[in-house]
C-alpha cells in the first residue's frame, strides 16, 4: 500500500478529510488487499482519521487517540516492525501551499512508524499555602501525583482529596491520558480529616470561595446582551465557557474574553482561585474573528496526514478489506438489530409509549426527555386546554430506526442535558415511532385529525434519512399549529437555537392567550358581580315582601282576636245588663241607695239600687257598661276605699254604700 504523510512540527491543529472517502486515505489505494486478520488495523485508521476531524465544542482538541493510534501503526501481527524512509517525491507537483511541500512518498511494509516524544503534562498544585509544581507524562495516573504529593506535603495519599478536574470522576487509576487535559493545569489539595492549624488560614479561604457563589455579568458584544449567570466557586473557567457556549452558539475555541483577571491562567482554573471580583464580575465575550490555532511552545507534537497518491484510482469496498463499515463506526449489523422501539398495530398508545420509553433508555441511557405516557390527545388536553399560564407547547418525537441519522441524534443531541433540561422545563414531550408501516399511518391519521391533510402531507414527504423529526406544536385558540419542524441533521446548538425561537413564538402567542384570558375573566367577575348585586336585590325585595305580608297576617290575625275579645265582651256586657234586677222606684216602699260613677273619661254613671242589693249587682253594673271588675277597680272618695276588694256578697248597707255614694273607676296596673 502506498501511503503519504504530512508531518507538522510544534503543531495541535487536527487533520482535515478531504472527502468521504479518499481522503480517509484507507481503501483508495494501489491495488492491494488486506487479510481479515488486520481488521483491527484499519479499525484503527477510520477512528484515528474521523477523531481527527470532529470539531470538539468543549474548547479541547483530543489529538491523544490519534498519536496513540499512530503509534500502533507500527504494528502488524503478522509480520515484524520495519521503518519506512521518507524520501521527497518527484513526481509530486510544487505548490505554494505549506502543508503540500511536507507531503512525501512512503514506501510502508505494514504500517509506518512515527518516532516522537511522549506528551507532558504541567500541573500546578495549591495546598493551603504552598504550591507544588508537578510534570508528568500523559501516559502517568493520577495515582502517581498523589504519590510525588505525599512527598513534597507530607500528606499520605489517604487522607488527600485532589480536586480541580473538569470531570466528575476521576479516581487514582485513571490515566491522565483518557481526561484529555491541557498541557497546563491547575489543581488543588483537601484534607477534610487533617485539622488546619494557624498558618492555614489562606486554605480556609480558598475552601470558603469554593463553597460561594459568584455572580457572573456576562455582556454578549454581536447580540447586545447580558446574561446574569451564578455559578459556585468550584466551578472552572472552561465549564463556565461551555455553559457561555450553550447560550449563544460561539464555541469556545472561537470565544474571545474580556474582563478575566490575570491571576486566570487557565481554563481549568475553579473561580474561586481565578481571582475574580466577589460577589458579581463583569465579563465580556463575542466572536473570534479568526480562530486561534494554539501552539505549545514546550511540547514537540508530530500530527499525520494520510492521504492517497491514486485518486484517480476507483474506491475499493471495504467489504473487500474484511472490514464492516457498522462494525467501524459502532453500529451492529441488521442481524443484530436491538428490538423495535415500538411494537406494530399496538391497541393501547400508552403501552406503546411505554415500551418506546423502556427501549429507548436501554439503548441510550436514563438521561433523555421525559415522554408524555398517553395518547396524543391526551397530551395535547393537558397542555393546550389548561389556564393560559399554565400552557406549554407540546415537542413530538418521531422516531426511525432505519435512518442513519437516528443513532447520532438520540444520543449526541436528544440525550444532551442541555436538551433534555430545555425541553422538561418548557415543554411535553410525546414520542411515536415511524419505523412500522401501521405505525406510521397511524400517526399520519392522528396528524390529519389534529393539525389537518397540511401537516399530514408534509410528514409523509420526508424520506427515511431526513428522519428523526423533532415537531414543537402549540396550541392557537381553537387549533393546533405546528411551530418548528427540526429534521435530524443538525447539532446540539442548532437544535437549542431552533427550540428558543419556537419557544419565543409560543412566549409570544402565550402571552396574548393571558391578557385574552385576563380581560375575559374581568369581564365574566364584573358579570358574576351584577348578577350577584340582582340576586341579592332579588332576595332583599322578596324578604321585604315577605315581611310586609307577614305584618299584614299579623295585623289581620290581632284585629281578629281583638274583634272576637270585644264580640266576647259585648257578649258578657249584654249577659249582665239582662242579668240585673231592675232599677227601683225613687218613691218606694224599701231603702234605696243612689250611686253616682265617675269613669275614667270623665263621664258619670247613675242608678239606683235597693240597699238590700249586693255587691256583686254593682260589679256586674259596672261591667255592663264596658268596664270589668277584673280590669278596673272601683274606689270611693273619702275615706279612699277599693270595693272591688271587698266581699260581692256584702250588701250595700253593709259596705256602708247607702243612701247614697260618688264611685270612681280606675284602671288596674
Amino acid at each position: 500500500m502506498r501511503v503519504l504523510y504530512e508531518v507538522h512540527s510544534n503543531r495541535t491543529e487536527k487533520p482535515t478529510l478531504l472527502s468521504a472517502h479518499q481522503k480517509l486515505g484507507l481503501w483508495n489505494t494501489a491495488p492491494c488487499r488486506c487479510r481479515a486478520g488486520n481488521k483491527g488495523y484499519y479499525t484503527q485508521l477510520v477512528q484515528a482519521a474521523i477523531n481527527g476531524v470532529i470539531p470538539q465544542e468543549n474548547g479541547i482538541l483530543q489529538s491523544d487517540f490519534a498519536r496513540e493510534t499512530a503509534q500502533s501503526l507500527a504494528y502488524d501481527p503478522g509480520s515484524q516492525p520495519s521503518v519506512a524512509t521518507a524520501a521527497p517525491s518527484s513526481s509530486s507537483p510544487p505548490s505554494s501551499s505549506a502543508s503540500a511541500s511536507a507531503f512525501c512518498p512512503v514506501v510502508p511494509v505494514r504500517g509506518a512508524v512515527v518516532e516522537r516524544q511522549p506528551r507532558m503534562l504541567n500541573f500546578c498544585v495549591e495546598y493551603r499555602s504552598t504550591n507544588v509544581d508537578v510534570v508528568l507524562e500523559e501516559s502517568s495516573s493520577v495515582g502517581e501525583i498523589k504519590q510525588i504529593l505525599e512527598t513534597e506535603l507530607h500528606v499520605p495519599v489517604s487522607k488527600m482529596q485532589l480536586k480541580g478536574w473538569k470531570t466528575g470522576d476521576v479516581t487514582d487509576s485513571t490515566v491522565l491520558r483518557s481526561l484529555h487535559l491541557p498541557k497546563n493545569n491547575s489543581l488543588y489539595v483537601l484534607t477534610p480529616d487533617i485539622a488546619p492549624t494557624a498558618t492555614t488560614s489562606q486554605s480556609g479561604t480558598l475552601q470558603e470561595s469554593l463553597n460561594q457563589n459568584f455572580l457572573l455579568v456576562i455582556s454578549h458584544h454581536e447580540a447586545q446582551r447580558d446574561y446574569s449567570l451564578n455559578f459556585p466557586g468550584s466551578k472552572t473557567i472552561q465549564e463556565v465557557k461551555r455553559n457561555i457556549y450553550d447560550l449563544t452558539n460561539i464555541p469556545v475555541r472561537h470565544q474571545q474574553w474580556e474582563g478575566w483577571p490575570a491571576t486566570a491562567r487557565d481554563d481549568s482554573m475553579t473561580l474561586a482561585v481565578a481571582g475574580i471580583s466577589f460577589p458579581c464580575h463583569r465579563l465580556t465575550v463575542c466572536r473570534r474573528t479568526s480562530p486561534a490555532h494554539t501552539q505549545e511552545q514546550s511540547e514537540e507534537c508530530t500530527d499525520v496526514h494520510m492521504v492517497s497518491d491514486s485518486e484517480g484510482d476507483d474506491f475499493e469496498d471495504a467489504s473487500e478489506f474484511g472490514v464492516d463499515e457498522g462494525e467501524i463506526f459502532g453500529m451492529g449489523t441488521s442481524a443484530s438489530r436491538k428490538s423495535p422501539m415500538m411494537p406494530e398495530n399496538a391497541e393501547n398508545e400508552g403501552d406503546a409509549l411505554l415500551h418506546f420509553t423502556a427501549e429507548f433508555s436501554s439503548r441510550y441511557g436514563e438521561c433523555h426527555p421525559v415522554f408524555f405516557i398517553g395518547s396524543l390527545e391526551a397530551a395535547f388536553l393537558e397542555t393546550f386546554y389548561g389556564k393560559a399560564r399554565d400552557r406549554k407547547p407540546v415537542a413530538i418525537y418521531l422516531h426511525h430506526d432505519d435512518s442513519v441519522l437516528t443513532n447520532v441524534f438520540c444520543s449526541q443531541m436528544l440525550c444532551a442535558e442541555s436538551i433534555v433540561s430545555y425541553l422538561s422545563q418548557n415543554c411535553i414531550t410525546w414520542a411515536w415511532d415511524m419505523t412500522k408501516e401501521a405505525n406510521r399511518a397511524r400517526l399520519l391519521t392522528m396528524c390529519t385529525r389534529h393539525f389537518g391533510s397540511v401537516v399530514a402531507q408534509t410528514i409523509r414527504t420526508y424520506k427515511t434519512d431526513q428522519f428523526p423529526l423533532l415537531l414543537i406544536v402549540m396550541g392557537k385558540r381553537s387549533s393546533n399549529e405546528v411551530l418548528n419542524v427540526i429534521q435530524g441533521n443538525t447539532t446540539v446548538d442548532e437544535l437549542m437555537m431552533r427550540l428558543m425561537a419556537a419557544m419565543e413564538i409560543f412566549t409570544a402567542q402565550q402571552q396574548e392567550d393571558i391578557r385574552d384570558e385576563d380581560e375575559r375573566e374581568a369581564r365574566e367577575l364584573v358579570k358574576r358581580e351584577q348578577d350577584e348585586a340582582y340576586r341579592v336585590s332579588l332576595e332583599a325585595d322578596r324578604a321585604k315582601r315577605e315581611a310586609q305580608e307577614r305584618e299584614m297576617a299579623e295585623q289581620v290575625r290581632l284585629e281578629q282576636i281583638r274583634k272576637e275579645q270585644e264580640d266576647e265582651r259585648e257578649a258578657i256586657r249584654l249577659s249582665l245588663e239582662q242579668a240585673l234586677p231592675p232599677e227601683p222606684e225613687e218613691e218606694g216602699s224599701e231603702p234605696i241607695s243612689k250611686l253616682r260613677i265617675r269613669t275614667p273619661s270623665g263621664e258619670f254613671l247613675e242608678r239606683r239600687f235597693l240597699g238590700s242589693c249586693k255587691l256583686q249587682v254593682l260589679f256586674d253594673f259596672v261591667a255592663s257598661k264596658g268596664f270589668p271588675w277584673e280590669e278596673f277597680k272601683l274606689l270611693t272618695t273619702f275615706p279612699r276605699r277599693n270595693v272591688t276588694q271587698l266581699d260581692p256578697t256584702w250588701s250595700l248597707v253593709e259596705a256602708k254604700l247607702f243612701p247614697q255614694e260618688t264611685l270612681f273607676l280606675e284602671a288596674k296596673e
